[in-house]
């Protein structure tokens, strides 16, 4: 025999929320197997990192010879290896301090300038009324389809011949020489970086509150003023976003570095000398997981300092709602 209660007038029934996809998804994924699969995916992929970092620091007869977890037997560490990556003096010892300055003067100024101009081309794209400007949008976004390596030759030949049309010169060729030619590569990362980062930052301002504008316009702030005092500082999550991804991107990039820079010692990037000390030193271990670890510092931290606003910044930004 079954009761029920009876249900007196002006009141409600709290019914449980009904289970979801969503739901049961989640709880699958906090489930305590779920846990220890990400446990054991995180140790098998960091301990070939750890095995390369404790190489990096051990003499150079020793990682020839034995592997890296016959140091827990045998305790043997030196610094030598990053003496000679960073500074020694011959040809086949890495020498990438310089490299490593030219690094920071290569992917500073191609993470700047494409966040600045991004920025502000989202927001025109996104609060300013043109005519045109869903066509110009859509475009924006179908650059985003066209492979990087498909404007690599027009761009060179755009540097090293300019522009004519019909035996007329519209813009002559840049002729750039030396240490000048970290202009072709900061002009190359902006170009191929510029579709993506409009398409982040364009979602990120287009959501917006309406009212926030409406209520600077009535103040009299222009578009430059709504833009410096208002969007910048809401868009603080996006902009850290693109920037480490900007960052990664061209702090890692070799291809784009080698072709615009011509790989010559006052311009070449870290990657371009650790690509020479695989393919002629190879057998250089030392020096090479060295070389490694040398190359991921500057990103690690850019990484570590901006990850707070990462995964807040990506999601606003890409999920319209």
């Amino acid at each position: 025999m079954t009761t029920t209660t009876p249900v007196l007038a002006g009141e409600t029934v709290d019914e449980a929320p009904p289970r979801t996809a969503v739901g049961r998804v989640r709880k699958k994924l906090t489930s305590r197997t779920a846990t220890t699969v990400s446990i054991v995916i995180a140790l098998l992929w960091t301990v070939p990192t750890f095995g390369l970092l404790l190489s990096s620091f051990r003499p150079e007869d020793e990682i020839k010879t034995t592997g890296w977890w016959t140091f827990f037997t045998s305790p043997h560490l030196t610094l030598q290896n990053y003496d000679d990556v960073l500074f020694g003096r011959s040809s086949s010892s890495g020498q990438l301090a310089l490299y490593f300055i030219n690094s920071l003067v290569i992917t500073i100024p191609s993470v700047l300038f494409p966040i600045a101009f991004a920025a502000l081309a989202a927001y025109a794209l996104s609060w300013i009324n043109f005519r045109g400007r869903d066509w110009l949008y859509i475009v924006v976004f179908a650059l985003q389809i066209v492979p990087l390596q498909m404007a690599l030759v027009p761009l060179l030949s755009f540097f090293s011949r300019g522009v004519s049309l019909g035996g007329v010169t519209l813009m002559p060729a840049w002729d750039l020489d030396q240490e000048q030619k970290f202009i072709q590569v900061w002009f190359a990362h902006t170009c191929f970086a510029l579709p993506f980062a409009i398409f982040l930052l364009h979602n990120f301002i287009s959501q917006l509150p309406g009212e926030l504008m409406e209520a600077a316009r009535v103040d009299g702030a222009g578009h430059s003023k709504i833009f410096r005092s208002i969007v910048l500082p809401l868009i603080t999550p996006a902009l850290a976003s693109l920037a480490i991804f900007q960052f990664l991107w061209v702090w890692n990039d070799l291809l784009v570095a080698l072709i615009f820079s011509g790989g010559g010692r006052q311009t070449a990037p870290l990657t371009v000398r650790l690509a020479d000390l695989a393919g002629t030193r190879g057998g250089e271990w030392q020096r090479l997981t060295a070389g490694a670890f040398v190359s991921i510092v500057i990103p690690l931290i850019v990484f570590l300092s901006l990850q707070r606003y990462f995964v807040r910044g990506l999601l606003t930004g890409s999920v319209k709602g």
